[in-house]
């Protein structure tokens, strides 16, 4: 990989814009790093605003882009989601076919979905907008836990500094390890996160579209601790545990038992950000039972450790916060 293409366009993000520049446009010569030859182009040369109420001046077209060994599609605006120019599709869709590396931060992913490249592909996006993306592209496998997915040799990445996870991913396979690890290192920032963008989503709490299941599911809620189980659940709805089931996988798209693993993982992140509780009683409060069976369904469903989770976003707000789970008869 020696050119690399990075697509602006009206109202792009400078920060994600800047995480472009810096992995990519940087002289690094003096860490024995080949430079690449880096460009900025857009459609209409010439004053391009960014979302921040200023502009840069931007001098090349898009031509160079057909030749870059990479390309890169910094955010676009929301409003353009919908209406990406027809001129950077065709660039997309020439680079993939032409086998170039395409990368996307953030919502750039769009402009790459727009150009039907994604299409029968698993790709991702800032997980406030895989729901919408999920909506207007139903033809691609949107993953909204992780920070960067490499589908061939199209790489979409997360929100904002997950750019830079993908940027090194991909820097790991031109580049190697040992050369990405000295770029890391220039950045001050790890040469690989643990995890993926699951661990950042702000869990609400759950909401039963059947009136008749709510008092069950704000009961599970309040009974975490308890061993709770289908024909007790299916018993407090006044009906079979086949039918419960049933209804349940009809409302929430999943079964009662991965659905309470879920609301128990989301109790345990509150009490790793805001208590010193060792894990075995993290685990007790929230119905793991063992400290082994919490890391379990920490790294199936987050992709990371309660340990790390601690790390990442502890702040013990409440030294010994009144616990909410009650034993109801």
């Amino acid at each position: 990989m020696h050119t690399v293409a990075c697509i602006v366009q009206n109202g792009f993000a400078p920060f994600e814009f800047g995480l472009a520049c810096e992995a990519f446009g940087l002289d690094r010569q003096g860490d024995g790093i080949p430079n690449f030859d880096f460009r900025i182009v857009t459609p209409d040369p010439g004053a391009v605003p960014s979302s921040m109420a200023f502009s840069i001046n931007v001098e090349n077209d898009l031509a160079f882009a057909d030749e870059a060994d990479l390309v890169v599609v910094t955010p676009i605006p929301r409003a353009s989601w919908g209406a990406v120019d027809e001129r950077v599709s065709e660039v997309i869709r020439r680079a993939v076919a032409r086998r170039a590396w395409v990368l996307t931060v953030c919502s750039g992913s769009f402009a790459v979905a727009a150009a039907g490249v994604l299409n029968g592909r698993r790709a991702t996006t800032h997980w406030m907008y895989a729901e919408t993306m999920a909506q207007m592209y139903p033809e691609i496998d949107v993953d909204p836990d992780v920070l960067y997915v490499q589908d061939g040799r199209i790489i979409t990445s997360a929100g904002t500094a997950a750019g830079l996870d993908a940027c090194l991913h991909l820097l790991r396979q031109e580049l190697g390890a040992e050369m990405t690890n000295i770029i890391a290192r220039r950045m001050v920032i790890a040469p690989q996160r643990d995890g993926g963008q699951a661990q950042f989503i702000a869990q609400p709490l759950p909401v039963a579209t059947s009136h008749s299941l709510a008092p069950v599911t704000d009961w599970m809620v309040d009974n975490l601790r308890r061993d709770l189980t289908v024909e007790q659940l299916a018993a407090r709805a006044h009906m079979s545990p086949r039918t419960f089931a049933r209804r349940f996988r009809a409302d929430f798209g999943t079964t009662p038992a991965a659905w309470l693993a879920r609301q128990r993982v989301i109790h345990a992140q509150r009490l790793l950000e805001r208590t010193d509780f060792g894990l075995d009683r993290i685990a007790d409060e929230c119905g793991f039972g063992s400290a082994a069976v919490l890391r379990q369904n920490f790294a199936r469903i987050l992709d990371t450790t309660p340990t790390a989770y601690r790390a990442r976003f502890g702040c013990a707000l409440d030294p010994e916060p009144a616990t909410h789970l009650e034993s109801v008869a």
